[in-house]
């Protein structure tokens, strides 16, 4: 495993303002024991973590957990390239996919608090061309008719994902199809975001806009509204209204050429139940575009690529009430709209509802998993995941490389493994 810790010359502790800087060094185990953490049981998570790369589940992984503004446990294991016996690092960069959701999210609320939009307006006062909609129904001969939509899109349906718009996998899949409308990935695309939405908006929704939670992409819509009301591109916004102020160097949406060393190699489960790496011509479950793309379409639904250390100063920032290292991205009271339950009636999932841009857990019972009520969370497609819990003041980030991850469990092996190390 990897250590990359933060110790200052005097032998104190690092503070949150300045974790994970990369001039300094750590011991996480005074950190964890300090901040009501056990270093033995925290060691008793990385072995069980470690157990899926011995048993060829895994290439490898990097997870990192703060408490109380500390960094108690940044560690690499396994491999970044397999192939090529190339070890996983606490800096090697991920696709995050999904987890780009969060920011997107973060930069409309922004965008509000500045005066410049409404979440509660419809949609179409930013992009006229999603004012008509239509939505398909499906009827008893397996096909669909069109309705037109009971009320407007509002950018708070987008954010809750009650927008009505799937991946384009619902009734009208075939008018999705046909459109080149399918899937999350955008890397490969050879247009602005802006004129990708801009056609969407021809297409039949799934449901009617606030009548029910579809993951799709609402996400992507919204990227294209930051770039319609702020005048730049989302790179650019993000660069230079989220990403650089939170020191977030190792974020973007097409890698760096000097950091293509440093990008995990995705894998798949193979047939005899370990692992092998995915061919690059197998679209957006490969290695992907986000190399040599053509660099020209930036998803807010799925576009980053980041570090463990870059999306913990994120999750710090939101844990903080919208400030890290004396920056205020947005107000305390932006943070709780964002992490407080929008769903009302609206099903989702067992103990969880959604917030704008996050999953938050509702009722610990329901749920049957650990955590606390307000823990507030997501992941992506190539199997990351990350939680934000207020009341223990704590959050995690963890990050691989595969997909689909059929059959893995190493997700509520580490949920088990943290809260279980907690002794305060």
């Amino acid at each position: 495993m990897d250590k990359n810790f933060e110790l200052i010359k005097t032998g104190l502790l690092v503070s949150a303002l300045t974790f994970l800087a990369p001039s300094l060094l750590a011991d996480e185990s005074i950190v964890a024991e300090r901040v009501g953490m056990s270093t033995e049981r925290l060691e008793r998570l990385d072995d069980n973590l470690e157990a899926y790369i011995e048993s060829e589940k895994l290439a490898g992984q990097v997870y990192l957990i703060m408490r109380h503004g500390e960094v108690v446990a940044h560690e690499a294991n396994g491999f970044l390239d397999v192939d090529n016996k190339i070890e996983m690092t606490t800096d090697s960069m991920f696709r995050i996919a999904s987890q780009t959701k969060a920011i997107t999210s973060l930069g409309i609320m922004m965008l509000q608090e500045r005066g410049q939009l409404d979440i509660n307006a419809p949609l179409s006062r930013y992009l006229p061309e999603w004012k008509e909609m239509s939505v398909a129904v499906a009827d008893n001969n397996g096909g669909y008719r069109l309705e037109p939509a009971r009320r407007p899109i509002t950018l708070r349906n987008l954010l809750t994902h009650t927008g009505g718009m799937s991946y384009g996998t619902g009734v009208a899949a075939k008018a999705w199809e046909d459109a080149d409308m399918q899937g999350w990935y955008f890397a490969d695309r050879k247009e602005p975001v802006r004129d990708t939405i801009a056609r969407m908006a021809e297409l039949p929704l799934d449901a009617h806009p606030g009548e029910k939670w579809i993951y799709g992409y609402n996400t992507d819509i919204l990227g294209a509204v930051i770039e319609v009301v702020s005048g730049e591109d989302l790179a650019t916004f993000f660069s230079e209204e989220i990403l650089t102020p939170l020191g977030m160097h190792d974020t973007h949406f097409y890698l760096p050429k000097e950091k293509r060393g440093r990008l995990a190699t995705v894998y798949r489960p193979s047939p005899d139940g370990r692992i092998e790496a995915i061919p690059e011509s197998n679209g957006m479950q490969s290695q992907g575009l986000y190399d040599k793309g053509p660099r020209q379409s930036f998803s807010g639904g799925a576009g980053l690529l980041s570090t463990a250390r870059d999306y913990a100063r994120f999750l710090q920032m939101t844990l903080n009430g919208g400030e890290l290292d004396g920056v205020r991205l947005v107000s305390r009271k932006t943070i709780e709209l964002m992490t407080t339950n929008h769903l009302g009636d609206i099903p989702f999932r067992p103990g969880q509802g959604f917030g704008l841009g996050f999953s938050i857990a509702t009722d610990l019972g329901l749920r049957g998993t650990l955590g606390s009520v307000g823990e507030y969370a997501w992941a992506g497609a190539y199997h990351s995941i990350y939680w934000v819990d207020p009341k223990e003041d704590l959050l995690v980030v963890y990050l691989t490389q595969i997909i689909p991850a059929t059959g893995l469990d190493d997700h509520i092996t580490l949920r088990n493994g943290i809260y279980q190390a907690i002794i305060d």
